[in-house]
């Protein structure tokens, strides 16, 4: 007989719930729910699928762009550093970086990771646009 779900964990186990299904599902509902717009709930599935497959790039960029979206930027900071020091070749992870470092409030190293996100893909505005954002401020505040 089938149990009904609540959410994406498992409510059968009132010691630990946890999500049902392998990690790739834990990632897909992850994903889901980040589309959807419920970056928490996604955030709380994609680290556990995070702590089954710690060495996944791909787990780690989507709960780091969960963590950023439900404002939990220090640890979206965490992931996205993470991933640019497992891949320093991830433009998206150096963007992410900065824009998780920007929101924390601390412009000085946002500018670092943006910098190179920027001179990695010049040719997305997302990028040159935060860059730009960020340099500004830092210009005004010295004057």
């Amino acid at each position: 007989m089938m149990q009904a779900q609540n959410g994406p964990f498992d409510s059968n186990s009132p010691d630990s719930p946890g999500p049902v299904g392998d990690v790739y599902e834990w990632f897909q509902r992850g994903m889901k729910l980040l589309k959807d717009g419920s970056p928490a709930a996604a955030a709380a599935i994609l680290a556990r699928a995070a702590d089954a497959e710690p060495e996944s790039r791909s787990i780690r960029e989507a709960l780091a762009r969960a963590q950023f979206n439900s404002r939990r930027y220090e640890d979206a900071a965490d992931n996205f550093r993470w991933i640019v020091k497992a891949n320093p070749t991830e433009d998206y992870a150096y963007f992410g970086l900065g824009m998780a470092l920007w929101r924390t409030g601390d412009m000085e190293a946002a500018q670092e990771p943006l910098t190179i996100a920027v001179a990695m893909r010049p040719d997305l505005r997302d990028y040159v646009s935060a860059l730009k954002q960020v340099r500004a401020t830092l210009q005004a505040r010295q004057a």
